[in-house]
């Protein structure tokens, strides 16, 4: 018999647990990152360093200034049809298509016009409250950050 097939989390400590069940199945190469990314510690003491009202917030940037990503090649765009509405957590990149890296944001409401542009690699399950008491800004005078980011 085939072991049931699991789900995997990730899990933002950011003064409170953000579980974001992650995609791979329709981003496999950006779950793979972001895993790899979080079991390295590569996330941990990371700022939200643009954080939008009725927008989203972006984090990843180990600069925290938004021009940083890990040492890894960028990523090839997994453009999918998730929608880009509250919870959702998809990748930040240049703009060029394939310049996805480290940076990543999570979306506050409705971001519909973002659809097919980014790739939506997760959604927040539970501690999107976490999420909205990030400190507002570009930069925040005080950002937020991640403690510590696990992978289940």
């Amino acid at each position: 018999m085939a072991d049931a097939p699991t789900t995997l989390t990730l899990t933002l400590d950011s003064g409170g647990d953000v579980v974001i069940k992650l995609r791979p199945d329709v981003a496999p190469g950006h779950v793979e990152r972001i895993t790899t990314l979080a079991r390295q510690g590569f996330y941990d003491g990371v700022k939200f360093h643009r954080v939008i009202p009725g927008f989203m917030a972006q984090g990843g940037c180990p600069k925290g200034t938004g021009t940083g990503g890990s040492d890894l090649p960028d990523l090839k765009a997994e453009f999918n049809d998730v929608p880009h509405v509250r919870g959702v957590c998809s990748m930040a990149r240049t703009s060029a298509p394939h310049s996805a890296n480290s940076q990543f944001f999570i979306c506050f409401d409705d971001a519909r016009f973002l659809d097919r542009q980014y790739t939506v690699w997760g959604e927040v399950t539970s501690g999107m409250e976490h999420v909205d008491a990030l400190p507002k800004g570009e930069p925040p005078r005080e950002p937020g950050k991640i403690i510590k980011a696990t992978v289940a």
